[in-house]
């Protein structure tokens, strides 16, 4: 049940529980507290039903992890209290269809910010600047919830403008952001966690944490694949799908090779992406 119910659960059931709760006008810390409890059952399903048992273990990294989700998260919640205002000197017109209902108009918003998320996902493999900062989130060698959030703050930060800028300029409302950031750490989770789970043929939609080990794979080009956060169908536009039922991963696969050493410290991978090319 927990193999097969996870990701419905966390797709349906939690992010349906969000989006009842935003349209009801709920507080984002009370939406906060959900999420960490969202966070809180998934370290327990991973240990559970873990893909990879040796992931479960700390390699002294997840206090490292703790500060990158928060800084990250707090810095998300953030722009969302930020958002009536920049939201009034962005908006070059009222375009957004708010006479639909609300979770069609969440979930126009998640293929907006998928695609411009994708792309820069994309171009950060490819642009030099780009791959150091995205660099830091490449250099995890155990697969598990929290990887999700970590991330130098600057390339979030990047992601978040390719992904928000499109909506802003059409109007979009604060509620639907405040459901698409709900929904974003839901899958950002669900993307890395270490559950054994599948979705059968809905892999070739879904961007789940199946095709997006592919994506974590350590070796220069074969992990240029998988871009996407919410579904694979930029990628399928990129053609840069990639899955084989029949590979299975361990910590060896995950990294980046041409840096083995790369800082475990928080402060040491904010400032790494300034001190050297990463290859």
């Amino acid at each position: 049940m927990m193999r097969t119910g996870y990701v419905p659960f966390l797709l349906v059931g939690v992010n349906g529980l969000g989006l009842w709760l935003v349209s009801r006008g709920a507080s984002k810390l009370a939406l906060v507290a959900v999420l960490l409890a969202v966070l809180g059952l998934s370290f327990l399903i991973e240990r559970l039903v873990p893909y990879e048992p040796e992931w479960n273990v700390s390699r002294g990294d997840s206090g490292r992890d703790v500060i990158h989700a928060l800084v990250n998260e707090g810095a998300i919640l953030a722009s969302l209290w930020a958002m009536p205002a920049l939201a009034a000197s962005v908006s070059l017109t009222a375009l957004w269809p708010t006479s639909l209902p609300f979770v069609v108009q969440v979930l126009l918003a998640v293929l907006v910010a998928d695609a411009g998320i994708t792309l820069g996902h994309w171009l950060s493999h490819r642009q030099p600047m780009l791959w150091r900062l995205h660099s830091v989130h490449h250099s995890v060698e155990r697969f598990y919830g929290l990887n999700g959030l970590m991330k130098h703050p600057l390339h979030q930060a990047f992601e978040l403008t390719l992904a928000m800028t499109p909506l802003l300029l059409v109007g979009v409302t604060t509620e639907v952001a405040t459901a698409l950031a709900f929904v974003t750490f839901v899958q950002l989770v669900l993307q890395h966690s270490n559950v054994d789970t599948t979705v059968g043929p809905l892999r070739w939609l879904l961007a789940t944490n199946e095709p997006h080990r592919f994506h974590h794979l350590r070796w220069p080009g074969i992990g240029d694949v998988n871009f996407g956060l919410f579904t694979c169908l930029w990628d399928h536009l990129l053609g840069t799908y990639s899955y084989d039922p029949a590979r299975r991963f361990t910590s060896s696969d995950l990294g980046i090779a041409a840096q083995p050493d790369f800082p475990s410290d928080y402060l040491a991978q904010l400032r790494h992406p300034f001190r050297q090319a990463v290859a």
